[in-house]
């Protein structure tokens, strides 16, 4: 075994990651959002967001089939060889590679084969862990897989980025307009990339403003918050969900198709339902969806989508609720 060598400007780099607070930190949705994608995209058996310190390698998010650890030292780790580099950093077996072949990593649990990993720099700067994933099997990485794993990287890096910006909705906790924008806009270039469809939904609360005027803004908040709830429980994990306005909310469904979004929609309708009927708040949540397809041919933009599905939902709303 190998372990990996100390980069250059190491002082700087741990100086940088710990500035981000982010060591040691809760799970966070917008992480496991993406290692989840990962594991999916490229069917392995792991995926995960590593963050290299000063004598560990710690995973701040993790997508697998198997109980990885929280950490495990810096000199086993197959991320403390990828930070070094500026490119996806490729094992495609382990067990023929002088670096890994007797790593304990590889000869027992998790058994590593297959390793990729992309190098997490913020601004530019020092490669702060990786976005990767591995596999109990040994495997080839096409440069599209390589291509759509640089995808990925990039969306982690924005979100790591995202730490020193505001891309969160503080009341409902999940992505506000500008953070749904930026990570939807990542995603549906990966679904061009990989030839998928995918399904932009747009939804708007109905009769929000008698919600606030009747019973107070507190009580207006919290329908907000259900809501919010609400999309978490019935869409996918692998999709995004964003409060783009005061009372409008969006989803961008990965590889998904019409009876996909018809689906979502009618999940959705069934919980609000259950959770008015047991609530008796003296409303209702109800709301309007439209939804738009992209194709994977297409050469749309997120914001277009987001335009369609917008006059799709208008046109079904009831004049009651606009």
């Amino acid at each position: 075994m190998i372990a990996p060598e100390i980069p250059f400007d190491e002082k700087q780099r741990l100086e940088k990651l710990r500035a981000l607070k982010i060591l040691d930190s809760a799970p966070e949705e917008r992480f496991d959002r993406l290692t989840r994608m990962a594991k999916r995209m490229f069917n392995v058996d792991v995926s995960v967001v590593s963050l290299i310190d000063e004598n560990r390698q710690w995973f701040k998010s993790r997508a697998e089939e198997c109980n990885l650890p929280d950490e495990t030292h810096r000199d086993l780790s197959f991320c403390g060889h990828a930070i070094l580099g500026e490119q996806v950093f490729v094992v495609e077996d382990a067990l023929l590679d002088e670096r890994f072949h007797d790593n304990p990593m590889v000869t027992s649990a998790p058994n590593i084969r297959f390793y990729a990993g992309y190098p997490l720099k913020v601004n530019s700067g020092s490669a702060l862990g990786t976005l990767c994933i591995f596999d109990r099997e040994p495997r080839r990485f096409d440069p599209d897989e390589l291509q759509l794993l640089q995808d990925l990287g990039a969306m982690a890096e924005q979100e790591i980025a995202a730490l020193q910006l505001a891309t969160l909705d503080e009341l409902t906790l999940i992505s506000n307009r500008r953070g749904y924008t930026d990570l939807a806009r990542h995603v549906l270039n990966v679904c061009h990339r990989k030839g998928l469809k995918a399904a932009v939904v747009l939804i708007d609360l109905n009769k929000f403003k008698p919600i606030n005027d009747r019973f107070g803004h507190a009580e207006g908040d919290r329908a907000l918050v259900v809501f919010a709830n609400a999309l978490r429980s019935v869409f996918r994990k692998s999709d995004t969900c964003g409060r783009i306005g005061g009372d409008e909310f969006a989803v961008f469904m990965l590889d998904a198709d019409e009876h996909d979004a018809q689906e979502a929609i009618g999940r959705l309708r069934d919980n609000l339902a259950q959770y008015n009927q047991a609530s008796q708040r003296g409303y209702d949540i109800e709301f309007s969806a439209g939804y738009v397809i992209s194709q994977p041919d297409a050469d749309e933009q997120i914001e277009d989508l987001l335009k369609q599905a917008d006059a799709r939902m208008y046109a079904v709303k009831p004049a009651s609720g606009r």
